[in-house]
Order: C-alpha cells, then structure tokens, then sequence
C-alpha cells in the first residue's frame, strides 16, 4: 500500500470538516512536520505516551520541547498536549527476552504496538475520528510494520486509523529544516536503554 496516497485521500475524504486526530508523539523533531502538516486538516490531540524512554530526565527533556514547538509552531486548527503516565516498567515488560534483539526488529515492533495502542484505547474512548503516530517520520522506523499494527488496532478497538509514513514527499527532511528553526533538542538514539547501548557502542567505534 501506498500509505502516503492513502492518507491524501482520507483527506480529501474529509475536506468538508475537521475531524479529531489523536496523535502519538515521540519527541518534537518527529512531530514538527506532522503537526505543521496535519493541522492544515485535523484538529490535533497529541498524546506523549512513551514509556521506552530511558530515564524520567530524558523523557521530561522531549516532553518539554513538544510543548515549546507547539507553542511557537503556527497551526491553523487547533494542537493541545495529553500528558500520560511514564511507567518504564511497561516497556520493560513487552521487551522481556529480547534485550539482545537487533535495533529495529521485533522488539522494536513490540514497542511500536505498545505505544499505538495506548493512542487506540484513548483515541476510541475520548470520541476522536482517527488515530496515528508520528514515528513513521523517521528512516529508522519500519512504516509498513506500524500500519500494519494501526489497522490491526483500529479493527479491534473500532476506531479509524489513519494511515502514514511522514518521511515521504520531503517530510523527514522537513522535518530537520524545522527542527533547526525552533532550535529543537534532537536526541541521537530512540529512546530506550537498548538504544541508547548501541549509540554508545557505535560511538567507541567510530573513536
């Protein structure tokens, strides 16, 4: 599937209202062309739900930069901010015996499906028209996998997803013009503990 086509056309499905989206967010550079992008069409619910992140600092360091984007981004329908829990454990739990798996496989799939599904449930149970998530903005990120296990969810909790992948059409690039712009904090590993080891491995490599 084209996801990129399919979002175009669920927006020209939709260009007569503004539906509600609920966003997940992973940080402020993955959100900036998304959100510069879909508040064009949508009225924006953002929900900063990632508890792969690695430390209560860190996460805390995103969160607040997502705030200040979306206080200086122009938008012409409206963003707001959904802070939820940041329990690590939950992802802890999801990544249980794939600790050594490679970055980007199932693990990281794990994650993604923790993630979107949060957005699902909150999406279905706050009557919002669609959900998605930024991370298929990103070149390290598996797009057909995350719109995979969006229509798998959308097909168990009854609620539209909208289908994705940011990075196409210039947006990953976009998205590095914006993030210079507002001078946002790009953080140089995703996330999680696993990550972060591998960063610093490559690192000492790279030395």
């Amino acid at each position: 599937m084209n996801y990129q086509l399919k979002l175009e056309e669920i927006i020209k499905e939709n260009k007569d209202k503004t539906p509600k989206l609920l966003l997940h967010s992973c940080c402020a550079p993955c959100s900036s062309y998304v959100l510069e992008y879909l508040s064009n069409h949508f009225d924006i619910t953002i929900l900063f739900y990632n508890p792969n992140i690695t430390s209560k600092e860190e996460y805390d360091k995103r969160l607040n930069e997502l705030k200040r984007l979306v206080e200086n981004l122009p938008h012409s329908n409206k963003i707001e901010i959904i802070e939820t829990r940041y329990e690590p454990k939950e992802f802890i739990d999801i990544a249980k015996g794939l600790e050594d798996a490679k970055e980007g496989g199932e693990r990281c799939f794990k994650c993604y499906r923790l993630r979107l599904e949060e957005a699902a449930k909150y999406a279905k149970s706050n009557n919002y028209d669609f959900f998605t998530t930024t991370l298929s903005i990103s070149p390290h990120k598996n797009a057909e996998k995350l719109n995979e296990i969006g229509e798998e969810l959308s097909s168990i909790y009854k609620i539209n997803y909208l289908y994705a992948d940011f990075k196409k059409k210039g947006g990953y690039q976009r998205s590095i013009e914006l993030s210079k712009k507002y001078d946002l904090y790009r953080q140089d590993f995703c996330g999680c503990i696993y990550s972060k080891i591998e960063r610093d491995k490559q690192r000492k490599e790279n030395q």
